[in-house]
């Protein structure tokens, strides 16, 4: 019999991918490229690109709230939400934030990581942690990214790669066999160069200059980070596995970060296992970053790929340079079960009144902010008066 112990156990899970689809071929119309060129390199088909009133948060709500769904859910019951992403909608304050407040997760902690395309396994290996700590009891984990606004769309070495999407996955402290089972976090920071956004940060602050350049868009040196993720991923499944106390033969499922169909091929083919036990979804989304593991998590459940009892390895890879994995064994708990009538209200509720709230309290602080000038105003020109 499996150990019994507190365990962190996904109980939700969720998705959003932009209605916006563009093809290869839409691609070939704007640049050097072809339909051929990029599906026979990458196996990319689509990809997903948001709106232009779309950001990072709008998506990660989005694939929250559908996460708390599933689970059937009271968002104030959240103790800390993560958001792994490299696109912030702003440097200041988090992404994580905003979702924390549109979902009305009042009693959660919220922030954000940057671990590159390696930041849901990352955030899921924190809330993982935080949960085993005692500290936390439920917690929110989303990978989001909106790669569309810092690649040159005229750069076909990554242009053709990127979309743009979230994922997400409610974890519960929990005591039976299911759950997270052991993780993995590595960087070499020797590569940082090897994946960047060059301009933008505190080294090389903004200016019209570094924009002229072009220093804000996504570079990449795709033939060493080629190198580097066909090497890392077959070694942090097989070092997350022996932490875990697991073999190859016991994994039911391998769900790898989807940056490009050759790197999986390449770690099946290293670690001798069939790609068929590799889920792939890398056709229809790209590279959505953070985001790709979290799909493709999703989609496998919807589809029935993944069943109780199942044991599988999240693997990602990314800028950093970074790379995290987790095993985690599928709980018979976890399975999609039609939501108390109310509560779904509830939740829609919660969410109208957060905005709600929100709105109240920045009038509340606007109108407070103006009383209080008044006042100090008026308190001057007593003195001056005086004087």
């Amino acid at each position: 019999m499996p150990e019994t112990r507190r365990r962190a156990e996904i109980i939700g899970w969720g998705m959003y991918a932009p209605e916006r689809v563009v093809t290869n071929d839409d691609l070939a119309a704007l640049m050097d490229t072809t339909d051929d060129w990029i599906r026979t390199r990458t196996g990319i088909e689509r990809r997903h690109i948001a709106a232009e009133h779309q950001a990072t948060a709008a998506m990660a709500i989005e694939a929250a709230r559908a996460a708390l769904a599933v689970a059937d859910a009271d968002p104030r019951d959240i103790d800390l939400v993560i958001v792994g992403t490299m696109t912030p909608d702003t440097w200041m304050p988090s992404t994580a934030c905003a979702v924390q407040n549109a979902l009305g997760a009042l009693h959660a902690g919220a922030v954000d990581l940057n671990a590159g395309c390696s930041g849901f396994v990352y955030a899921l290996t924190m809330a993982h942690q935080a949960i085993l700590s005692g500290e936390h009891e439920l917690v929110l984990v989303v990978g989001a990214d909106t790669m569309s606004r810092i690649v040159n769309q005229e750069d076909r070495a990554t242009a053709v790669l990127f979309g743009d999407g979230a994922g997400a996955v409610l974890l519960r402290a929990g005591e039976g066999s299911a759950g997270v089972l052991a993780t993995l976090l590595g960087s070499d920071g020797s590569g940082a160069d090897l994946l960047a956004v060059p301009a933008g940060g505190s080294a090389l602050p903004a200016s019209a200059e570094t924009v002229a350049q072009g220093l804000h868009y996504l570079s990449m040196d795709g033939r060493q980070v080629f190198r580097f993720a066909a090497r890392i991923v077959p070694r942090a499944i097989e070092q997350v596995l022996e932490r875990a106390g697991l073999t190859l033969d016991e994994v039911d499922w391998i769900i790898p970060h989807q940056a490009n169909l050759r790197i999986i091929e390449a770690a099946a083919k290293r670690l001798q296992v069939e790609e068929s036990r590799f889920c792939v979804n890398v056709n229809e989304y790209g590279n959505t970053s953070a985001a790709s593991v979290p799909i493709a998590l999703c989609e496998a459940v919807e589809r029935g790929q993944i069943q109780p009892g199942q044991q599988l390895v999240l693997v990602g890879f990314g800028a950093g340079l970074t790379w995290a994995a987790a095993a985690l064994r599928w709980g018979p708990s976890v399975q999609e079960a039609p939501a108390v009538f109310y509560r779904r209200w509830l939740r829609w509720l919660i969410y109208r009144w957060a905005e709600l709230h929100t709105r109240w309290l920045r009038f509340a602080r606007s109108r407070a902010g103006r009383a209080w000038g008044g006042a100090q105003e008026r308190w001057r020109r007593m003195r001056r008066k005086r004087e």
